[in-house]
């Protein structure tokens, strides 16, 4: 897999993905920013979150579970010292949809989490990653 980020002035840059899509990276006013897109450390909670829900979606669909809706709401904290890597993770999914069992969810939580998702196996290196979840009846 080969990526790209461009500088683009400042601490503005673009990243180029694999698959041929952009993404603005900026920083804050504070660090000579213009807040024009997202921190990097953003899109690495953002990347785990879209992972593991894709996990989760596949796994739920498999088994025919009537899902509506799937969204993880993430937490992170972060070391005071450079570099500040994440510290702790805590997803929250919450599911939506009709006859959702909650251990077909909690073991659809748990294979991405603990199997199939690159981007939380990698960050749980570094981070304590816990999570829980919710079901809304549709």
């Amino acid at each position: 897999m080969k990526a790209r980020v461009k500088w683009v002035d400042e601490v503005t840059f673009i990243g180029e993905s694999p698959s041929g899509h952009s993404i603005v990276m900026d920083g804050s006013p504070e660090v000579g920013g213009r807040n024009m897109g997202a921190r990097p450390m953003e899109l690495l909670l953002l990347g785990m979150g879209g992972c593991s829900s894709f996990d989760v979606v596949g796994i739920l669909k498999k088994s025919r579970a009537g899902l509506v809706t799937c969204v993880v709401e993430l937490e992170a904290e972060r070391a005071d010292e450079i570099p500040k890597v994440f510290t702790r993770i805590h997803a929250h999914y919450i599911v939506s949809g009709t006859n959702l069992k909650p251990a077909d969810v909690e073991r659809a939580i748990e294979l991405s989490v603990e199997k199939y998702c690159s981007a939380s196996i990698m960050l749980a290196k570094t981070a304590e990653l816990t999570h829980d979840f919710e079901i809304i009846e549709v």
